[in-house]
């Protein structure tokens, strides 16, 4: 693959999952203040530090994928791509169902699936690229702790959630 293809590719991935993220972003448009007013665990973050975590993820999780897919594109990397798109949409799915909708149970469940999603995709990418699958080991990481955040505080706010 030619060096103006893997740029062009390199900028596609970027571009689709920003895309996600400001998706997401938007049904978070009112996240902090609403956050702030949940009853919280003590090891919970403050609200400003989730947006720079997830931009730098978010900006590793496109270099990732786009280390996959310079490997023969989608028709070789079909599934993995797939699954990277999958678990992209999943992602944007909790956003609205926990800041937007309000319903923590369904956010609760949509992040366990979340977290089944990026196991199979680092799965998927180790085949392909050893590199972008421990790239995806702190959004794992991330996620893993979100999700013990997420049952937390749906479980100490269950008039809101």
């Amino acid at each position: 693959m030619n060096h103006g293809k893997q740029m062009v590719g390199l900028a596609g991935w970027l571009l689709l999952t920003l895309a996600a993220a400001a998706l997401g972003a938007r049904a978070s448009i009112t996240a902090a203040t609403f956050y702030g007013q949940l009853a919280q665990p003590g090891w919970a973050p403050p609200a400003s530090v989730f947006g720079p975590v997830w931009t730098v993820l978010y900006v590793v999780m496109a270099i990732s994928v786009w280390l996959v897919w310079r490997k023969g594109g989608w028709r070789s990397n079909r599934t993995a791509l797939g699954l990277y798109i999958a678990q992209l949409c999943i992602n944007v799915l909790w956003s609205w169902l926990f800041f937007a909708w309000k319903l923590g149970a369904a956010a609760f469940v949509d992040i366990l699936l979340l977290l089944a999603l990026i196991v199979a995709t680092m799965l998927a990418f180790a085949r392909r690229s050893a590199l972008a699958a421990w790239l995806l080991l702190p959004y794992l990481a991330w996620v893993s702790f979100a999700t013990a955040l997420n049952h937390a505080v749906w479980q100490l706010n269950p008039a809101v959630l």
